[in-house]
């Protein structure tokens, strides 16, 4: 007791020159007596109020004084020494009194730890409110830390209604009986008025909740709302809150049915909507109609866009990301579709109009089919997607082919100059690099397609200090495997080994494997020095095992196969458009993996590309034509190999020297997107044939800069000059100066409305901006702010918007741009007159 009572007073000695203790029960006369503290004079206080008052102020003014008076305090009309004391402070010597003292409060709270008496009697509670208590809070915020130490909140008011709701979607109610038991549900319930608007017959944290998602959910739709503004902000921080998601989801799902949300939403028009994240139904339905309105083709593209941009923001689109996505997919692919011309008057055009735009169509379609395949919702999205196909089958893949075929048939050579032939590679792309000394990794990846090539070249370059460009090649006939292998090594002669194989011997040597692949590399450009290896040897490398490989070598061949070692299996074909994600995936990894080992040239390309339809092949679709020939050696889905081949309606013809190569065997081709039948095999991925999706072989040349080139968009606040604030809310716009590129990348800000003081005084704001429209006016954002109640203390001052990134992966913020306004609103009075 008597280290508690030292303890007690050395506390109020640190804010009080004077201390009065009063001992009403005539209990601690000994521990006055015992007491001894530094720099301290004690005085008891007994019918010597004037001498004691001129001694401590006229006498000593600046010694500190213990005033104990032995019995209790008399009424304030009659206490001589009640100025001092007022200035001063007091100590008491009762369990209240050494808790307040703990505390560091001063006497004036003496009430407020009597009501609430329990809260302090458990050591861990008092031990958790010293840490938080400020010596200038008031009676309410002491409440109010005390309602956050006991639902284990770290934060205001806020964060207490969050745990509590937390609590209440786990079906637990502890922290709510331990408030009611220290006495504070009266205070939490006032408070939820004062902050919400909430009132209620039967206040209970349930009927809150109900009330919050009703109140938010009118509002949203145009309704009234039943709580105060401040409840919306309160409820988008709170469903934001990344820890809170599983308790927003759960009460959530619960009071959309007892809402009627889905019942609601059948009579909405889904663009009103479109800001709203509230229910999950709310996600369903904007999906629904957005496959309907897509399939039926009453959109625009630009608007589909859009409003899938929006729905970033939204707290489901995790779960539906790949519907979202899908229906962005087929909205591009409409749009492109609209306004492609498949027309070509050449080999040569053909090749240079798919290189330079026609690949997008089958990236679209590449793109829609995988993410509809990762949503799982084949019955939701079968209409559109039987829209797509058909369109993407009918009107492109077939008719661009058949205009193609066209030229094909009208070939005499395999030629389209000056588009550079497959064969050609290691002289002149490789040989570029070996010409200057320079060494140089290529990567083959077995189907890479042309249009994903260009995809990958677009994620290279946008990796800083990378540079990506990307060139046709004409690929070699027929376009499979062993051929476009043998093209990409150094070769004098191709040819097709004259038996059922399908070898092919680059100068009479055998192409098959690595090995002699190997051999054949070192056969190039006499004095270099050259290897290959498989792509997951290499990734198996260590830093000085794979720095070795490159400094030993002055070309390095790197064989990768995913795309066709899945499509090109029956059981596993429709999941080629998987492997092609993959497969860019890899190969940036690829890259840096070379160039972590300080290869600084790197080329990626392939062997050969491929035509794909997700649904399944119909009757139709197989070639009808007779195969034809005194020998058949090599029989595939796309091509044919042997002797004395004929040609008909069906098929093309080509002699070996037709194709540039050496030899005796012939080859036929059905033409356009025909397959033949195979047993076994399967017929939706197909290569080998003729079609520019077979034919078109990327070449990405990759080099890696020793500076940063990658640079975020700007983005500018429009039009914030010396504007006013003149009621609850703002709406802002904010500008995107430049489009997104590779090299130009997107920007994520947080806004909002701060006091100059820090206090944040409106709702916040995490905004994207990722825009590629050159069109500036699409670049534009605007965004509505709702004001705090805490705004009206800022009334007549000038308030900052902000503008704020974060720093990497970190959860602090730098500001990024500014502008000030002057808060200016009208109040309206509560009076008549």
């Amino acid at each position: 007791m008597q280290d508690r009572i030292a303890k007690g007073l050395e506390a109020q000695f640190d804010k009080h020159r004077i201390v009065f203790w009063y001992d009403p029960g005539h209990e601690f006369r000994q521990a006055f007596d015992a007491l001894t503290l530094d720099g301290v004079e004690k005085i008891e206080v007994a019918n010597t109020e004037f001498s004691v008052k001129h001694r401590v102020l006229r006498e000593e003014p600046k010694r500190r004084f213990l005033l104990y008076r032995d019995g209790p305090r008399p009424a304030d009309i009659e206490n001589w020494l009640l100025d001092i004391e007022l200035a001063h402070g007091v100590f008491k010597s009762d369990q209240v009194a050494i808790w307040l003292a703990d505390l560091g409060l001063p006497i004036s709270f003496e009430d407020v730890v009597r009501e609430h008496h329990e809260f302090f009697r458990a050591g861990r509670r008092m031990e958790r409110l010293k840490t938080i208590v400020r010596g200038d809070d008031t009676k309410a915020k002491l409440r109010l830390r005390m309602l956050g130490v006991c639902a284990g909140a770290d934060g205001d008011f806020d964060t207490v209604i969050e745990a509590l709701l937390g609590e209440l979607a786990a079906g637990k109610d502890d922290s709510l009986r331990l408030i009611d038991r220290v006495g504070l549900s009266g205070f939490l319930w006032d408070q939820m008025e004062r902050f919400f608007g909430y009132r209620a017959n039967k206040a209970s944290i349930g009927d809150f909740a109900i009330a919050l998602f009703k109140s938010c959910y009118q509002s949203a739709v145009g309704g009234e709302a039943i709580l105060a503004p401040e409840a919306v902000v309160f409820f988008r921080r709170w469903k934001n809150n990344r820890n809170a998601e599983e308790a927003f989801a759960t009460l959530s799902a619960e009071y959309a049915e007892a809402l009627g949300v889905a019942q609601d939403l059948i009579k909405r028009d889904f663009r009103t909507l479109i800001e709203v994240d509230f229910f999950e139904e709310v996600d369903r339905a904007i999906i629904r109609a957005l496959v309907r309105e897509v399939g039926n083709q009453t959109v625009a593209q630009g608007e589909v866009l859009n409003w899938i941009r929006q729905r970033r923001q939204s707290h489901w689109y995790s779960a539906y990301r790949d519907l979202y996505e899908a229906i962005g997919f087929a909205a591009e692919f409409q749009q492109a579709m609209a306004q492609v011309t498949l027309g070509m008057t050449s080999l040569t055009e053909g090749v240079e109009r798919y290189a330079k735009s026609w690949f997008r169509i089958d990236q679209l379609y590449r793109k829609f089919i995988w993410r509809m395949q990762k949503s799982g919702q084949a019955t939701l999205m079968r209409e559109l997607f039987e829209q797509v196909e058909n369109h993407y089958v009918n009107s492109y893949l077939m008719r661009l082919n058949d205009a193609w075929q066209a030229h094909v048939d009208g070939t005499e050579t395999w030629s389209a100059t000056p588009i550079p032939a497959q064969r050609t590679f290691y002289r002149e792309h490789v040989g570029e690099f070996r010409r200057r000394d320079q060494k140089v990794c290529v990567i083959i990846s077995d189907a890479l397609r042309y249009e994903v090539a260009e995809e990958l070249r677009g994620r290279i370059l946008s990796l800083d200090r990378y540079e990506a460009g990307i060139d046709p090649m004409l690929g070699c006939l027929p376009s499979y495997t062993q051929l476009g292998m043998a093209a990409l090594l150094p070769n004098g002669e191709l040819q097709i080994a004259d038996n059922d194989s399908g070898t092919v011997l680059v100068n009479g040597q055998s192409s098959q494997g690595i090995e002699n692949r190997k051999k054949i590399l070192a056969n190039g450009r006499t004095g270099d020095r050259t290897t290959a290896v498989k792509a997951e040897d290499l990734m198996a490398l260590d830093k000085d095992d794979a720095r070795a490989l490159v400094r030993d070598h002055d070309v390095v061949y790197v064989y990768h196969n995913l795309i066709d070692a899945i499509g090109d299996k029956r059981d596993s074909e429709e999941r080629v458009f998987e492997a092609a994600e993959d497969t860019i995936e890899e190969i940036v990894r690829v890259v840096k993996k070379l160039n972590g080992a300080n290869a600084n040239n790197m080329i990626v390309t392939s062997d050969h590309g491929f035509i794909y339809q997700h649904r399944p092949i119909e009757e139709s679709d197989f070639s009808s034509a007779q195969v034809e020939g005194d020998v058949i050696l090599f029989r595939d889905r796309r091509f044919i190999l042997g002797h004395s081949l004929k040609g008909n309606h069906g098929l093309r013809r080509f002699a070996p020297e037709q194709a540039g190569l050496e030899g005796s065997v012939e080859f036929l081709i059905p033409k356009s997107i025909n397959r033949l039948r195979r047993q076994g095999s399967g017929s939706r991925f197909v290569h080998g044939g003729a079609t520019l999706q077979e034919i078109v072989v990327p070449v990405v040349k990759i080099n890696k800069k020793r500076q940063s080139d990658t640079t975020a968009v700007e983005v500018e606040i429009i039009g914030s000059s010396n504007q006013l604030i003149t009621s609850s809310q703002i709406s802002v716009r904010f500008y995107q100066v430049e489009a997104v590129t590779e090299k130009t990348q997107a920007r994520t800000l947080k806004a909002g409305i701060y006091a100059q003081s820090g206090e944040l005084i409106s709702d916040s704001h995490e905004l994207v901006f990722d825009f590629r429209s050159e069109n500036a006016r699409e670049r534009e954002v605007p965004v509505r702010f709702l004001l705090l109640r805490q705004a009206d203390e800022f009334n007549g001052q000038e308030v900052i918007l902000k503008l704020e990134e974060r720093h990497g992966d970190t959860s602090h913020f730098r500001e990024y741009r500014t502008a000030r306004y002057t808060l200016r609103r009208s109040f309206s009075s509560d009076f008549d007159f």
